[in-house]
């Protein structure tokens, strides 16, 4: 298969961008090594902390994605994702700057919501206090014609305690079970669609846990890079 080379701007966090890398692996037509897509990767860790970097300064978050992209670039890839959804924030500042195409992945995400459930009129977005903040999936929502709804202001809090216990490593049944709990308030306040805003939230959470579809941005992401890659 020749097909194009993705440049992954990974690290954000680790564990999520291994769990992308895998998803791409594994929705990939292939029957042998050479069938894969060929992923070019900087998994940088170091990227300085979004949800401060959204509260102040963006410079040092600005400046950091642009050389990842650039050295991706410069590697031979053809296109660009990140597996991150909070970093998308920095987005508009990063794209003047590089020369291939980015892939979005809150847009591709809410144009899943479209393509698996046309019907669904209120979604349910589990994500990080800064991407809340930044207003991407409410925006994205809110343009097709659909109402975005989030956790309660205690319960987002929570929310990111539990993505912060996934960074460090806790997969376990605590936060599996709350995770779980937090997806049940949203669909008790009739949500039909959950949608993962965060990239550590499929390490705990999948289809199998809720009454209601659940869309994972990575896995979206995942396939529309499969997709591109083997155009």
């Amino acid at each position: 298969m020749k097909g194009k080379t993705v440049g992954v701007l990974g690290g954000m966090g680790p564990d999520a961008t291994v769990d992308f890398m895998a998803s791409v692996i594994a929705l990939t037509p292939a029957k042998r090594d050479q069938d894969h897509i060929r992923m070019i990767v900087d998994h940088n860790p170091q990227v300085p902390d979004r949800q401060e970097a959204l509260r102040g300064d963006r410079s040092a978050v600005v400046g950091t994605l642009i050389d990842m992209c650039l050295r991706l670039e410069a590697a031979g890839a053809d296109f660009l994702v990140m597996p991150c959804n909070t970093a998308h924030a920095f987005l508009n500042d990063v794209i003047a700057a590089i020369h291939v195409p980015f892939v979005h992945i809150i847009d591709e995400t809410v144009g899943e919501i479209a393509k698996l459930q046309p019907a669904s009129k209120k979604v349910g977005v589990l994500a990080t206090i800064a991407c809340v903040q930044s207003e991407g999936y409410q925006s994205a929502i809110a343009a097709t014609g659909r109402r975005c709804l989030l956790p309660e202001e205690k319960t987002q809090f929570e929310l990111m305690e539990l993505i912060f216990r996934i960074k460090r490593g806790d997969k376990g049944t605590g936060v599996r079970r709350s995770m779980r709990r937090i997806a049940t308030e949203l669909m008790a306040q009739d949500a039909d669609v959950i949608v993962a805003g965060c990239t550590e939230i499929p390490l705990v959470l999948g289809s199998a846990d809720l009454d209601v579809p659940f869309i994972s941005s990575t896995e979206v992401l995942a396939r529309r890079t499969v997709a591109l890659a083997i155009d």
